[in-house]
């Protein structure tokens, strides 16, 4: 009985964590401590109950955590700044590294913008948004066609 009182306390304290953290590992250690709880229920042999355990939990992480992780992370919307890395933004205030000069639009937000090249960027000007140094967009012209 104080197997199964452990098994069960063990596996409240994961799946509390995974609620916590959401980070798809302590999950299955959950299922392996709940066939370690249930075996327990009717054999009192911990060396079972805890190869059952690890062999269980091993399992569903090896083999079903991929998937899961596939499926549930599908539809994540990347936010911040890795969000605008490749789109394409508006110059609205001349970009001129040498100045320190030069704004930029990208979905809606205003970001100080440098040129990746060096090269004088006119307002009103199409560029990409190639990465993100700092605060500043670093920004290349967009090619037409």
């Amino acid at each position: 009985m104080v197997n199964s009182i452990a098994w069960l306390i063990l596996l409240a304290f994961l799946v509390l964590v995974e609620m916590i953290t959401l980070g798809l590992t302590t999950i299955w250690f959950a299922g392996g401590a709940l066939v370690a709880f249930v075996v327990s229920l009717f054999y009192d042999n911990l060396l079972l109950e805890f190869i059952l355990f690890l062999s269980v939990s091993l399992v569903l992480l090896f083999f079903t955590r991929p998937v899961v992780k596939k499926y549930f992370n599908s539809t994540r919307v990347k936010t911040n700044y890795a969000a605008v890395i490749g789109k394409e933004a508006l110059v609205i205030n001349t970009i001129d590294n040498i100045n320190a000069t030069g704004l930029a639009v990208v979905d809606g937000q205003e970001w100080t913008a440098r040129s990746v090249d060096g090269t004088v960027i006119e307002k009103g000007t199409k560029v990409i948004v190639e990465s993100i140094s700092g605060v500043k967009l670093m920004v290349r012209v967009k090619k037409e066609g």
